[in-house]
């Protein structure tokens, strides 16, 4: 499988030139003969807006398709198999990566999946982000109550989609929604 730590280092300095910040580097897919293809999954945002607009994504994936191809053509091949390049923006019920993800949204609802168990047998936790400490986070968990774990025992973190999630993110581009009219059907 492709060099994940390796695909960051060439794709994180393509993102930072457009001014955006890497959220995530993956790859997922079924390598050699399979029915899934494989596929680059590169999450990126605006920092002063938590989002990428379609123009965005674009010139990233056109910059990054290019360093790629720079590279294979010097002979160096990050992943092996034919792929599919995504780009996009986290959305609103992100994944939490970065250390900053775990303190920026604090008070909000988390699905966390862990490496090792926590509080007996739980692997699973959801609940009231509280933040992190220290590269410690913690959670308010619906079941188990607080709970700290170290971030590298971290499988996977998401934000939950809620009405206070949404609330707290603001579009991009607003100016002009005030102009729309609705036509009424007779």
């Amino acid at each position: 499988m492709a060099d994940i730590a390796r695909l960051i280092e060439i794709v994180e300095p393509e993102a930072e030139a457009l001014g955006f910040e890497l959220v995530r580097v993956i790859v997922f897919g079924k390598s050699e003969v399979g029915d899934e293809e494989v596929t680059l999954q590169i999450m990126a945002e605006r920092p002063d807006t938590g989002q990428l607009v379609i123009e965005d994504c674009a010139e990233l994936s056109r910059r990054v398709s290019d360093a790629l191809d720079a590279l294979e053509e010097a002979g160096e091949v990050l992943i092996e198999e034919a792929y599919r390049l995504e780009v996009s923006s986290p959305g609103i019920d992100r994944p939490l990566t970065r250390a900053k993800d775990f303190s920026n949204w604090a008070g909000h609802e988390a699905r966390i999946s862990l490496k090792n168990p926590v509080d007996g047998n739980r692997k699973s936790l959801q609940g009231e982000l509280i933040g992190i400490e220290d590269d410690v986070v913690t959670i308010e968990d619906k079941k188990s109550g607080r709970v700290s774990f170290p971030r590298a025992d971290i499988h996977s973190a998401k934000l939950v989609l809620t009405d206070k999630l949404i609330a707290a993110t603001r579009p991009l581009d607003t100016s002009g929604a005030d102009e729309i009219v609705e036509e009424q059907e007779d």
